[in-house]
């Protein structure tokens, strides 16, 4: 299929006033990712992203900046007047940019997240196959009150023809039952559509252009319109409320969780995991209930994460123990490590095979080498660990002189003793032996043991007499 046989517009301009927020609509996020980013992603893969065009106009710039890295083009439609506005836009960026017109053009809505590829590839092809002027995606909800019905020429059947769009408040009493909604996602041929497009009018109750209007223009020019169902009525609703919005999440979030649980992922409770569409996780990982796993964050096989978990953007090995509480952002763990309780992984935090974490302990910019340990109550800033360190609890690096950041070198199988102090920028060579306690500034040999504390001097006595002058007062 060459390039221009067909394209996709995504209609992401609207303001969303009923959600009551800043926000531009199509910005607001379920599954991990504004709603626009949904639809792009399903879109990229029926076609290239340079035949996909985003139709901007509510605070542009900061749509434009929030999906510009897809790919994909852009349309301004400065002044928002309505769905047929939109292609009126649309019609003029082809025909005044001098780019090449899409022999057809299916538009979606921006802020239909659940929209499948699947989906977008069966209204190309059964537009293709009925030779359509116009086709409509529709759905049968168990409640159609409020939504624009599809009439169709034969009532009842399959056959898909259609006669006309009717909004809810068009309706005449003998339409009322007419179980089957128009999603807002149709497939046009473009020639058709472009054809039609000068001919709307604003001539209803919101003074806006109206793309349903369309419809039955071509009827009525004996043109084919036609009807295709959604699989599911999930897959074409909007969100108008931020309870709409949730009820969409939920819908994903649990969508995601069958999809891994049928690869052979074990998730307990599903309904109160938190996880993003973009999540993997390999066969045999244990998922405890409350687990929130979120953006890019991949998982191998063989882990238990355990409950109250929140892990984002990162990548665990195989075999990869996190036990209650664990917190990571942007960190890489090796396989076979054991993390927390209530461990804290900063960004590029890169945890060697083997290694342990443990109990309250925060790493940032951390690399703690194949089985190494920091248990207890640690901070570690900054450092590059090497294998085989013990570091004792409470040890921490101090990288911050409240300008700049300093790196701590520690070698191979150093051992570094409770509350100790590592000044950076300080190296301890491989082999060598930190004294709990010692609050280290300067480099330390290898094998070499180094003692940076004040002599402890006993005073025999002394409580006796501090009391017995008090009691003298």
């Amino acid at each position: 299929m060459k390039p221009t046989d067909f394209a996709i517009a995504i209609m992401a301009a609207g303001k969303g006033t009923r959600l009551k927020t800043k926000r531009p609509k199509v910005l607001h996020e379920i599954g991990g990712r504004a709603l626009v980013l949904h639809v792009i992603a399903a879109a990229r893969q029926v076609v290239d992203a340079s035949n996909i065009y985003c139709i901007i106009g509510h605070e542009a710039d900061r749509v434009r900046a929030a999906v510009e890295s897809t790919g994909v083009q852009f349309v301004l439609q400065a002044e928002q007047r309505g769905t047929g506005h939109a292609l009126q836009m649309v019609k003029a960026f082809f025909t005044l940019g001098g780019t090449a017109v899409p022999e057809n053009l299916l538009v979606l809505s921006g802020d239909v997240p659940l929209i499948r590829p699947e989906t977008i590839d069966r209204i190309r092809q059964v537009h293709q196959a009925e030779q359509a002027a116009m086709t409509i995606l529709t759905a049968v909800p168990d409640d159609p009150t409020g939504y624009g019905r599809v009439l169709r020429a034969q009532p009842g059947t399959d056959a898909p023809d259609v006669l006309a769009i009717v909004e809810q408040k068009s309706l005449s009493p003998d339409q009322l039952s007419t179980p089957e909604i128009n999603s807002g996602i149709y497939c046009f041929r473009t020639s058709a559509l472009f054809e039609k497009l000068d001919l709307l009018d604003t001539n209803n109750a919101h003074g806006e252009f109206y793309l349903t209007d369309v419809a039955a223009m071509l009827v009525a020019d004996n043109q084919r319109v036609v009807a295709v169902k959604a699989d599911s009525v999930d897959e074409v609703l909007g969100a108008n409320t931020i309870a709409e919005m949730m009820h969409l999440d939920a819908a994903m979030r649990l969508d995601t969780a069958r999809r891994l649980m049928a690869s052979g992922v074990t998730i307990f409770r599903p309904e109160t995991a938190v996880i993003d569409n973009e999540v993997t996780v390999g066969p045999d990982t244990v998922l405890e209930p409350y687990v929130q796993l979120l953006g890019r964050t991949t998982i191998g096989s063989d882990c238990r994460i355990r409950s109250y978990s929140v892990i984002q953007n990162s990548t665990l090995g195989d075999n990869v123990t996190v036990r209650n509480g664990c917190i990571m952002d942007s960190a890489t763990v090796a396989d076979s490590a054991i993390l927390g309780p209530y461990a804290h992984l900063r960004p590029e935090s890169r945890i060697g095979e083997g290694a342990h974490v443990g109990n309250f302990v925060e790493t940032k910019k951390v690399t703690l080498g194949a089985g190494s340990k920091a248990n207890h109550l640690n901070y570690l800033g900054d450092a590059v660990i090497g294998a085989g360190v013990n570091v004792g609890a409470g040890a921490i690096t101090c990288n911050y002189d409240g300008v700049h950041k300093h790196q701590t070198v520690i070698g191979d199988n150093v051992f570094i003793g409770s509350d100790s102090t590592l000044v950076a920028p300080v190296t301890i060579e491989a082999g060598a032996y930190i004294a709990a306690g010692s609050c280290i500034t300067e480099n330390v040999p290898t094998e070499s043991l180094a003692l940076g504390r004040a002599r402890q001097v006993v005073k025999p006595g002394w409580a006796t007499r501090k009391k017995q002058g008090q009691e003298s007062r």
